[in-house]
């Protein structure tokens, strides 16, 4: 064991942050550490770290650690990308027996992620990282700490072992919520059903005549039947109040917007680019290329930073020179700056404003971004950075248009949020032209690939993962049937060692996950 935390509480003024009894890092540890915005996961990496001492509890560390910070620095003429290879590397050149690395893969065009990659794949001390970057976490983690309402819950496996586990206990979770409820009439019920026969108790029967009531004492008998199933029925209601409640699970309301010109639009050439070249000053950011955008089309515009895909965004929503669009397409533009916001007003007016949508269905594209009830009215210059990214979003989203265009939209999101944005993206039947870094969004979103290489603009069609692919078709069958075969392995075992738990099946789990890893990797 590296390092061991014990009854540790963090505060913020009179808020508990996190309450964790015992956290423990062990020597090869990967742990990815994930949770919402302002959860506490970068004060927990500074306290571990050694950087900020706990309000209550212990840090107890045997080794050498070091923390790669979330801010970098600014006063410098590099790349993002070349900022956080600086910070990795002399990080490294410290020879840390534990790395804390907070949100390493901001900024990270794809060859710098796969540079970082295999250099935390190949480092031989423990880690733990906070990423928003699901396949990221993937590649690297064989456990996830999630924090949730405070506290610290430990996954085995990588960041899709966890999904399906928390898929398995929303699972269990509404199994135990349909049980409750089913208990719950039942008592009831019962209940009603009990007082309804104690009020009946004291009458006296039609069949019974005077003389024989006289004769067998009946005010007294049914004073005790009445008696007795009052107590039932108070029995049946402390059963009532000492049954354990249980929460009923959100779920998403399905989505169905009218959007402005569907039925010109969907399928049909809305967007046209002629001869557009790309500069920077003197430099040639792509050479002269043609494309062109069909209604409903996904594209996702890729490439390594400074390679043009802002440049190519801005020419497009401000109708450059040879760049020509349908009247039928109304676009809305989400940038980082989020100018779009009135800091002043609510979520809700900020949202409704632009909209043409009833406030039911503003509300419920809010909730899917996990605005719910009176969350709505908290004004704007109150929330966090991560929280107004998801209000512009969610103002552009339900805005009368029918072309999003979003520029690096996941930036600053936490990954239940950006796969909250996801849903939403997914049920859209717009047009959406994006920039991203983030592989696992890009997969699930794009039906085109718009890549800018090399000076080049190359347009694919079909998804990220097709794109990506460049070994034979008989060779990668092959392996996707390893790989769906191993999964149900893990799945198995993950099964078992919940319900079992042992030393062999944690090996065997261990050795799986480094099969899939090594069937994963180049």
């Amino acid at each position: 064991m590296l390092l061991e935390a014990n009854h540790l509480k963090l505060y913020i003024k009179d808020r508990l942050l996190i309450d964790a009894r015992q956290l423990q890092i062990h020597k090869h540890d990967r742990i990815g550490l994930v949770g919402k915005n302002g959860s506490g996961k970068t004060t927990l990496l500074q306290v571990l770290a050694g950087k900020k001492a706990p309000d209550e509890g212990t840090v107890t560390t045997r080794v050498k650690c070091e923390l790669l910070p979330q801010l970098k620095r600014t006063d410098t003429t590099k790349s993002g990308g070349e900022v956080t290879q600086q910070y990795i590397n002399e990080a490294l050149a410290k020879d840390p027996e534990i790395l804390f690395a907070d949100e390493p893969t901001t900024n990270l065009d794809a060859a710098h992620l796969d540079w970082l990659e295999k250099k935390l794949a190949h480092w031989q001390g423990a880690f733990v990282i906070v990423s928003h970057d699901r396949a990221f976490l993937d590649a690297l983690c064989t456990t996830i700490w999630e924090i949730h309402e405070g506290h610290v819950k430990a996954y085995k496996g990588n960041y899709s072992d966890y999904a399906e586990q928390k898929k398995l206990e929303r699972h269990q979770h509404e199994a135990a919520y349909e049980t409750y409820e089913k208990k719950k009439k039942q008592l009831e019920e019962a209940l009603i059903l009990k007082e309804q026969k104690a009020a009946r108790a004291t009458k006296k029967p039609k069949q019974t005549s005077l003389s024989e009531a006289k004769i067998t004492g009946a005010k007294p008998y049914f004073a005790k039947k009445q008696k007795k199933l009052q107590k039932t029925a108070k029995a049946i209601e402390t059963r009532l109040e000492k049954l354990d409640k249980v929460e009923k699970p959100r779920e998403d309301a399905p989505l169905k917007m009218n959007l402005p010109n569907e039925e010109m639009f969907i399928g049909r050439i809305v967007l046209r680019a002629e001869n557009v070249q790309g500069t920077a000053g003197q430099r040639v950011l792509w050479k002269s290329a043609s494309f062109n955008v069909r209604g409903g089309d996904k594209l996702a515009i890729i490439g390594p930073n400074g390679s043009g895909k802002t440049t190519l965004v801005k020419k497009i929503i401000n109708r450059e020179k040879g760049i020509s669009i349908s009247p039928s397409m109304k676009i809305g533009y989400f940038s980082q700056n989020l100018n779009i916001l009135n800091p002043e007003q609510t979520i809700l007016e900020n949202v409704s404003i632009t909209s043409k949508q009833n406030e039911t269905f503003i509300r419920t594209v809010l909730a899917r971004l996990h605005f719910f009830r009176e969350d709505v009215y908290k004004r704007i210059e109150v929330l966090s950075g991560g929280e107004r990214v998801k209000v512009a979003l969610a103002k552009l989203f339900v805005s009368d248009i029918n072309t999003l265009v979003l520029d690096e939209p996941t930036n600053f999101l936490d990954i239940q949020a950006v796969e909250a944005l996801e849903s939403l993206l997914e049920e859209y039947e717009g047009t959406i032209i994006f920039v991203s870094h983030d592989r696992r969004f890009i997969e699930k979103i794009a039906t085109r690939i718009l890549s800018i290489e090399h000076g080049e603009i190359r347009l694919f069609e079909g998804p990220y993962h097709k794109y990506i692919e460049h070994v034979p078709k008989e060779e990668r069958d092959q392996k996707e049937d390893q790989r769906l075969i191993l999964e149900t392995k893990i799945t198995e075992v993950l099964s078992r060692l919940s319900m079992e738990p042992s030393e062999e099946l944690e090996m065997e789990f261990r050795r799986l996950l480094a099969e899939k890893r090594n069937l994963d990797s180049p």
